[in-house]
């Protein structure tokens, strides 16, 4: 048989998916999502468990199925997909570029390391009280905005986030950082995004003030109803924190006008009665969005969601989800931030070779003035990258991205959301595997049918409300 009469099969650069009588095919090295019609998904089943197949081998399948010239059409829409091709196909081992720039876009800058919380799940290595917290000092905060805005120099927009412990234990450095920052940004001629995540006990009405005429973007860590609350998120006598942060929130949110505040729910096992925590947090004390970020990397195990729990997790963010997709029909957001991410990456049909941009677009300067990957990083045995005062490490860093670029010895090579999550997060893989390049691999399975679900739901919004995805998803990064 002629290499010429022979098409080799990529099994790796599609996924279809059955949604409510419709056939959708995810094309994995676009992240594009198409219809497929009957022709086209009888050759893709034809084709499927093979490798190669001939056009004898599709002439003599599809000879008595008729309309030729649809059988043609579905042969060439799959080889401009890359399905097909003339060559056999390769795993994606990723694009195989050098890194040597690090066009910054956002600077974490950790105020304190102290806190006056004892979250008993808390990641933070450095972690200590406020009063023996390792303060940033002012100079070195300044040297990291100076660092942003040289790096960022292309970017028309820059974003500095204050981290902690707890970064209102700082206050003075914020109001002082805000100011320096702004006024470089308006000799730049670069617009400003401030943000910060505070556990929200040490909020004023002055505080909430200054971040309004400041227009902050503030997430505050609080995990649901006073029963679920108060078992972790505790103050460091060892007392539940539930009444002071639903009084303080209720405060910011009659009063803070500038932008929609979100709540970060941190999932833990034992308390991960999603429906419940969202039902209180977006309607009983008004978050505009809440999000959950299940525990699975916790070093004391018993905090750590595996197996079934974990399954049922994903479950109840799945039923959470129809919740979502019947109101958006209806025309209602209902705040529920992880499938708002969801949904975007797919509307905008994202390609991620990394899994976020941690030591690209964005470094997290410590008490010290160290560069490190990314805001969990800070106090932790991974090697800095850089300080504010001498630049970022950029012969170390670079090899470091290089290193997540490459997919070669990985599961991600060939695995079908590959540009939708890239890995997953380097943080958890470090905690769980000691290796911040490691796939996900605990929950990878999980994310797969994840997606599969965004999948169906993102196509019944597009179908029945359209206008939806225009006026919250595709607007997300914009209002949030």
């Amino acid at each position: 048989m002629s290499e010429a009469n022979l098409l080799y099969v990529d099994a790796n650069a599609f996924h279809d998916v059955a949604v409510k009588g419709r056939r959708v095919l995810l094309h994995v090295p676009s992240t594009g999502i198409f219809d497929l019609d009957e022709v086209t998904g009888e050759v893709l089943d034809f084709v499927r468990p093979r490798s190669s197949v001939s056009f004898d081998d599709l002439q003599a399948r599809f000879l008595d199925r008729g309309a030729p010239n649809l059988i043609a059409d579905a042969i060439e829409d799959l080889k401009s997909l890359g399905v097909l091709r003339s060559a056999p196909a390769i795993p994606d081992h990723g694009p195989g570029i050098s890194v040597s720039e690090f066009p910054l876009s956002t600077i974490v800058l950790n105020v304190n390391t102290g806190c006056n919380l004892s979250c008993t799940y808390c990641y933070k290595e450095d972690l200590t009280t406020p009063s023996k917290g390792d303060k940033l000092s002012l100079e070195k905060a300044r040297q990291g905005i100076e660092l942003l805005l040289r790096e960022g120099a292309r970017r028309e927009r820059v974003n500095v986030v204050f981290f902690g412990g707890e970064p209102l234990t700082n206050m003075p450095l914020i109001r002082a950082v805000t100011e320096y920052a702004e006024q470089r940004c308006r000799e730049e001629g670069k617009s400003l995004d401030l943000s910060l995540t505070t556990n929200a006990t040490l909020l004023t009405e002055d505080i909430v003030d200054y971040f309004q005429a400041h227009r902050f973007g503030i997430s505050i860590s609080m995990d649901g109803p006073q029963a679920i609350h108060d078992k972790r998120r505790k103050t460091i006598g060892g007392k539940g924190t539930y009444e002071v942060v639903a009084a303080k929130s209720r405060m910011l949110l009659a009063r803070y006008t500038a932008r929609p505040v979100g709540a970060r729910v941190t999932l833990t096992a034992g308390y991960s009665d999603v429906a419940a925590i969202h039902h209180h947090l977006k309607n009983e004390i008004g978050f505009a969005e809440v999000g959950f970020a299940p525990v699975t990397s916790n070093p004391v195990e018993v905090f750590n969601l595996v197996g079934d729990e974990l399954r049922a997790v994903f479950e109840a963010m799945k039923s959470l989800g129809r919740e979502y997709v019947a109101a958006a029909i209806t025309g209602e957001n209902i705040g529920f931030s992880n499938m708002h991410q969801l949904l975007s990456d797919l509307y905008e049909g994202r390609r991620k070779a990394l899994p976020c941009g941690a030591g690209v677009g964005l470094l997290a300067v410590d008490h010290k003035g160290d560069l490190n990957l990314c805001h969990r990083f800070t106090g932790s045995e991974l090697p800095i990258f850089g300080n504010v005062e001498s630049g970022i490490a950029k012969a170390e860093l670079g090899a470091f991205m290089e290193k997540a670029l490459d997919r070669s010895e990985r599961g991600c090579s060939t695995c079908r959301i590959r540009n939708l999550c890239s890995g997953g997060c380097y943080h958890e893989s470090y905690a769980n595997f000691s290796d911040p390049h490691s796939p996900v691999y605990h929950y990878c399975d999980l994310l797969r049918e994840w997606v599969d679900f965004g999948i169906e739901a993102y196509l019944e919004i597009l179908q029945k409300n359209p206008a939806f995805l225009h006026r919250h998803v595709a607007n997300r990064s914009s209002e949030l």
